[in-house]
């Protein structure tokens, strides 16, 4: 079969131009339709893309607030806190400062009455015994208010009030208010007194006695049946109570 050429073919008529030309407005009309129904798509797409970005910036702000607020409620909450810490502190350093003061006045005063001991007991203890020593056949040539012994460079016993002569020496423990535990550690000092001038060729008598300005039976009952003198008090100076027969102990 024979092929016609382009030049071969008739030309075009108006009709046939013509119909062309309409199918052409047609196809456009319809493209442009489409294109319009795709930019109103786009659109659409672009208004919910934006409210939902708009949506979630809001979230996000409204998130950021809270915690913002969050934020300053813990800080504020954190700096009540600390004024509420500054403030115990300060009250605590208040009464540590006065615990302090209160401390160094009393040591004040107990370093005081320290210095003043040897003079108390000098002066109210032993002149109170003598006349009583003296019917038990005892008299001391010396008087040694708070005596400390020392071994190798240790102290090994402290000594309220020491009466020594050539034959024997008493050694007087000295209290405010006398309870059983100062009677038995009165004995054990004894006993340390004795082996220490045993060790240094001092065979002397070794006796005992307590004094209390505050003595209850139970206590002068113990001190007595260990073998100490009892000394209390008798209006403003001290004397002797024991009873009649009394034997002190020697260590």
């Amino acid at each position: 079969m024979a092929m016609t050429t382009a030049a071969e073919r008739s030309p075009a008529t108006p009709e046939e131009i013509w119909a062309i030309l309409r199918e052409t407005a047609e196809w456009r009309k319809e493209n442009e339709k489409e294109a319009e129904r795709h930019r109103a798509e786009m659109r659409k797409w672009q208004e919910e893309a934006e409210k939902e970005a708009a949506r979630r910036q809001e979230e996000a702000d409204e998130r950021r607030k809270e915690e913002d607020e969050r934020r300053r409620q813990t800080e504020l909450k954190w700096e009540r806190e600390k004024e509420e810490m500054d403030r115990k502190w300060a009250e605590t350093k208040e009464i540590w400062d006065k615990a302090d003061r209160r401390i160094a006045e009393n040591n004040k005063i107990v370093g005081n009455l320290s210095n003043s001991f040897g003079e108390i007991v000098e002066h109210l203890v032993a002149p109170g015994m003598e006349e009583r020593l003296a019917e038990f056949g005892l008299s001391f040539e010396r008087t040694s208010p708070n005596v400390k012994i020392r071994a190798d460079g240790k102290l090994l016993m402290e000594i309220d009030l020491l009466l020594e002569n050539r034959e024997a020496m008493l050694a007087v423990e000295i209290k405010a208010r006398v309870n059983p535990a100062d009677v038995e550690r009165h004995e054990e000092r004894l006993a340390r007194l004795r082996a220490y001038h045993r060790g240094i060729n001092d065979s002397r008598a070794i006796l005992g006695a307590i004094a209390g300005a505050a003595f209850a039976p139970t206590e002068r009952k113990a001190a007595l049946e260990a073998g100490f003198f009892v000394i209390v008090q008798s209006g403003d100076t001290m004397k002797m109570d024991v009873p009649e027969g009394f034997k002190p102990k020697e260590w």
